[in-house]
């Protein structure tokens, strides 16, 4: 009997864990029962936070899965029906749009922006002791005395890259083999390892987005003398009318190798969703994600920056029931 009672209680316990915390509400008519959300690699911000909304969508409008992912792929797999939503960056959507970089051929005509989330800054992080030897102030100086440079950004497929490819292709006429014919060289690596370049002198440039406040500058200043190169003007507008980025400047007073302020690429963090999902859908999932944003912001505290002004793109099209929900709130 005390056999018995220890099995039950034992199946007891492994359904209770196998059972939802909260069952989700009932899909409303039209709706699929469930979406699946394509986040990030496992340990990033994008993995925590996706996990976070697939949690409280889940509660709060209907059964949401949450699945790991990247910033191309959540595009290409939204576009096709193999997801329902994702992170991205909005100027890859821009870049998808149009069939470029590395949409190549396959344009994306079933993708729009469910919200912008939060800001994305691009850091050109050069030695300073480099920029002071070859008089170096902005990123055409690069170019323009066909100056060989020893580069790093993340790897091919992040938003990182992709911005890097595309404002010295659209802004600067420069590809990664013009980078090579000129004696310099340009290497993929992790944000820690990129920093550990650059601070051990085997690179003399890292370049990678993030958020506004960076801890990873912070970490190669205590390691290294390092400036921060602004982007030009033109070539900034040649990448915005390319793929809908805007201008970001970093201010004087986070970092301290930032002593005036510095003109470069912005993007949003951004979920992307399938154009075709009800406009009901999209209209309730973005009311939820606002109404919760102080419990998302727990998760990764990026999400603090949302506002309905900052959620609606100028450059790239936002799905019909999310723009009906954020011009609302605008209007509040």
């Amino acid at each position: 009997m005390k056999k018995l009672a220890v099995l039950v209680l034992f199946v007891s316990l492994l359904m209770a864990a196998a059972a939802p915390a909260t069952a989700a509400p009932a899909p409303k008519e039209g709706w699929p029962a469930q979406l699946k959300f394509m986040a990030g690699p496992p340990g990033g911000n994008w993995f925590a936070l996706g996990s976070a909304l697939a949690d409280m969508w889940s509660k709060n409008t209907v059964s949401v899965t949450s699945s790991t992912g990247g910033g191309v792929s959540n595009i290409i797999n939204a576009n096709v029906g193999k997801g329902d939503f994702g992170f991205s960056v909005t100027s890859l959507l821009g870049a998808a749009i149009k069939g470029e970089q590395d949409f190549m051929g396959r344009p994306a005509k079933n993708a729009a922006i469910l919200a912008n989330l939060y800001t994305q800054y691009t850091y050109f992080i050069m030695r300073k002791d480099f920029a002071d030897k070859n008089n170096i102030t902005k990123l055409s100086d690069i170019f323009d005395k066909k100056i060989a440079v020893k580069m790093a950004t993340l790897k091919p497929g992040t938003s990182s890259e992709f911005v890097v490819k595309s404002l010295f292709m659209k802004g600067y006429g420069v590809t990664y083999k013009d980078i090579k014919n000129m004696g310099g060289s340009m290497e993929f690596a992790s944000y820690e390892g990129g920093a550990d370049l650059l601070a051990d002198g085997h690179i003399d440039l890292f370049i990678f987005s993030v958020g506004k406040v960076a801890s990873i500058v912070m970490n190669i200043e205590s390691k290294a003398d390092i400036v921060c190169l602004p982007v030009d003007d033109d070539a900034l507008k040649a990448l915005a009318d390319a793929y809908g980025t805007v201008t970001f400047t970093i201010e004087p007073g986070i970092y301290k190798s930032v002593t005036k302020p510095v003109k470069t690429v912005g993007d949003y963090t951004c979920i992307v969703v399938r154009n075709d999902i009800p406009d009901t859908l999209a209209y309730d999932l973005c009311k939820a994600l606002w109404e919760n944003k102080a419990n998302l912001a727990k998760a990764v505290k990026d999400v603090d920056e949302l506002t309905p002004q900052i959620a609606v793109p100028a450059g790239v099209p936002t799905q019909a029931g999310a723009l009906k929900y954020w011009k609302e709130m605008q209007a509040k």
